[in-house]
């Protein structure tokens, strides 16, 4: 059973409105109130999410910057974080509780509670966070309208550069930071709600979200690699060939924010435009204006054994 096949049954499950259909990565209640409750939750496990000797501190504040990148892009200001923790290695779980204080108070946030359970020994870490915010104005990733104009915050491709190097690739510790120490666009999601057509983060990677969106909406979304915004310091150490753009813009882990907004309109924030909504649904991709074939894998996804 993959993650689509998963979602799709329990989609069958009574489900509450505030669950948007399960078609976006955080439930707002009640709906249509101001400001409006935020809850997501996210997972890490050790092995998928984080390599198992990345440090338990960086490990802990990638877990609280990926909910909290959730609230972003509902437009959503964090109340708190409910944390479920499977104790094992004392070092390690002293080293996580250290991280996680540095992370709340980088981000303003504080501990509503949680739960622990033991871990059996030798078993890989599973992690969980439930992140609740508030947000005046609560975009959904469904809303983007045909000659929209597709904007993402910030660089894509760092994490993915990042992973390679904690793998024991040779690369700057900018890049590195990127992948274990990700920052959540609290602000820029507070400015963009009121004006985007559709928002959501950049988790899984630039080609498969923007997919996502278009096909939540009901449209198409045609992309360019040349427009994708890389930063220096990727370029530095991939270039800037065709390929280097391709895997950027397939790599996961970024947490920029990805919006749809009309024609004309320029963002309140610092952002750049990648592409724009067609009527054809479907993602369609080009290189410096020539058309350029998918590539077999759009992005990280969940599948089934």
């Amino acid at each position: 059973m993959t993650e689509a096949d998963f979602l799709a049954a329990l989609r069958a499950l009574p489900l509450h409105p505030a669950a948007r259909l399960l078609a976006d990565d955080a439930a707002v209640m009640p709906a249509g109130t101001v400001p409006a409750t935020v809850l997501t939750t996210d997972l890490l496990v050790e092995g998928v999410h984080f390599l198992p000797d990345d440090p338990a501190g960086d490990v802990a504040w990638k877990l609280l910057a990926t909910n909290l990148s959730d609230l972003a892009a509902k437009g959503a200001a964090p109340a708190g974080v409910l944390l479920g923790y499977p104790l094992g290695d004392d070092g390690w779980d002293r080293a996580f509780l250290a991280g996680l204080g540095v992370a709340l108070d980088r981000f303003g946030c504080c501990l509503l509670g949680g739960d622990t359970v033991r871990q059996p020994a030798g078993a890989p870490r599973f992690l969980s966070l439930t992140a609740l915010g508030h947000s005046a104005v609560a975009p959904a990733r469904d809303g983007a309208q045909v000659g929209d104009a597709l904007w993402v915050t910030g660089t894509i491709g760092d994490a993915g550069a990042g992973l390679a190097i904690a793998r024991g690739d040779e690369g700057p510790d900018a890049l590195l930071d990127r992948y274990r120490r990700p920052t959540p666009r609290l602000a820029e999601g507070r400015a963009l709600a009121p004006v985007v057509h559709a928002m959501m983060d950049v988790s899984d990677g630039l080609l498969l979200d923007a997919a996502r969106m278009a096909a939540a909406s009901g449209i198409g979304v045609a992309i360019d690699l040349a427009d994708v915004p890389l930063s220096a310091e990727l370029r530095r150490h991939d270039g800037d060939s065709h390929a280097a753009r391709l895997a950027a813009a397939t790599a996961g882990d970024d947490y920029e924010l990805l919006f749809a907004l009309p024609t004309g309109t320029a963002p309140p924030v610092a952002a750049t435009c990648v592409g724009r909504f067609v009527a054809t649904p479907g993602l369609a991709l080009a290189d410096d204006g020539a058309p350029v074939p998918l590539p077999a894998r759009l992005g990280f996804e969940h599948h089934g054994r």
